[in-house]
């Protein structure tokens, strides 16, 4: 309801006591996200049938929204693609410098709607545009908004000097640290390579998400702690599109780290290469990314650490809904002629009562404990997998700040306010 009011300016929607009206469109829909002080004031422009937004900020990656006749496009298609080409080369040609498109677009915070005449979409959910043209006898998506941006854009740097140096010196900080990195890279992807040729962390699948066919949106890494926890998955994925990573025991904690700290990492340089994401998204080659930890807390802290280094390098991958956790069984309450496998302590009483007497419950602390015959029906057709979600209300720098920062009180007070104690009884019942 929120995305459908910044779409119609003034009109007001309410919803459970709840109003929802927006005055500037796509500007609000800015101002509402933001979870940082952008650099310049966002520069908002409209026209037929086109609308766009945009500013920058200091974190990594790209955030753009897109929409197409109100629809949100979580996966964009040909018109983000045109909006990101756009606004790259009019930036090269105002500035008269040959940038690289990721130094102009580097932290940038955007969304750009357009209305498109009998849209097509590569899928039924509507998340991504496949349309090449905005009607059937009318200019290309590319054309189209590639001639608003230009004109637009660069009528607004001329009239706001301030927004164009503040830009400008964004982006040759981006570039400053892109070439100070480039010889650390460089050594990444050549040690990457090497491991690559006997790479132990990685058990890869036949079919990818960049890839063509059916089975490519079913492809899935499944990131683990060590060999142990990898084996009972390794020796029964499907091997066609599941695939497994093993993990090192801990990673980086990467809530203050670099991307210059990033390449010099070995753990996080083969992740990134494995999931094909060092420049961007596009390339993803799993549908799925699923981090599969114990559920101890060593487990649950390796999970947080994974988090945060999506979050705050490639929250987009967040965003468009490829990071996953598995949800793996915590106890099994079995007798001589029954398994139950139970994911809460709520499942685990149902099942005792289901089975009455002469039962044992046991609780997997790890997944190695887990044997491969048993953890086939937990990542097969059965298998249990929760989203991490990001909503508009969500803040990220919010997040990261309480979960990893220096603020051991505020954390200590919200454990002591949300603990809840959980005796399991794991002996055989008589």
């Amino acid at each position: 309801l929120r995305n459908y009011a910044y779409l119609n300016v003034g009109l007001q929607l309410n919803f459970n006591n709840e109003v929802f009206k927006s005055e500037h469109g796509l500007l609000d829909l800015l101002a509402d996200d933001l979870d940082e002080e952008p650099l310049y004031e966002p520069i908002h422009l409209a026209g037929q049938d086109i609308e766009i937004v945009m500013t920058h900020g200091l974190k990594y990656g790209e955030n753009i929204y897109s929409f197409v006749n109100g629809q949100n496009t979580i996966l964009g298609g040909t018109h983000l693609t045109a909006f990101k080409e756009a606004i790259a080369k009019t930036i090269k040609e105002f500035y008269k410098k040959d940038f690289t498109p990721a130094d102009t677009r580097q932290s940038i915070i955007s969304a750009i709607s357009i209305r498109v005449q009998e849209p097509e979409f590569e899928a039924q959910t509507k998340v991504q545009l496949g349309s090449k043209n905005m009607a059937k006898n009318g200019p290309t998506i590319q054309k189209f908004v590639g001639d608003f941006v230009k004109k637009e854009l660069d009528n607004y740097l001329h009239k706001h000097s301030e927004v164009a140096d503040v830009l400008l010196q964004k982006i040759l900080a981006s570039e400053k640290e892109r070439k100070a990195i480039q010889g650390i890279r460089k050594e990444a992807k050549e040690r990457i390579k090497k491991a690559s040729l006997n790479n132990k962390k990685l058990s890869d699948c036949r079919v990818h998400f960049n890839d063509k066919g059916d089975e490519a949106a079913k492809s899935m890494i499944f990131i683990t702690e060590g060999d142990s926890a990898s084996g009972s998955i390794k020796k029964i994925r499907n091997t066609v599109n599941q695939a497994v990573f093993s993990l090192k025991g801990k990673p980086l904690n990467s809530y203050k780290a670099t991307k210059k700290d990033v390449y010099e990492n070995e753990e996080l340089s083969l992740l990134q290469a494995a999931l094909n994401i060092d420049e961007d998204i596009n390339n993803l080659r799993y549908n799925f990314v699923v981090i599969a930890t114990d559920a101890d807390m060593d487990g649950m802290h390796i999970r947080l650490l994974l988090l945060t280094f999506f979050l705050k390098f490639y929250p987009e991958l967040v965003r468009q809904g490829h990071v996953y956790i598995l949800q793996t069984p915590l106890f099994r309450v079995a007798d001589k002629m029954h398994n139950i496998y139970c994911y809460s302590s709520a499942e685990k009483d149902n099942a005792m009562k289901t089975l009455g007497k002469n039962f044992q419950v046991t609780r997997f602390k790890g997944l190695g404990e887990i044997s491969p015959n048993e953890f086939k029906g937990f990542i097969g057709e059965d298998i249990r997998l929760e989203k991490v979600r990001l909503t508009q209300d969500d803040n990220i720098a919010d997040l990261l700040e309480f979960y990893m920062g220096e603020n051991d009180a505020l954390r200590l007070d919200f454990i002591r306010e949300n603990l809840r104690s959980n005796i399991d009884n794991t002996e055989e019942a008589q």
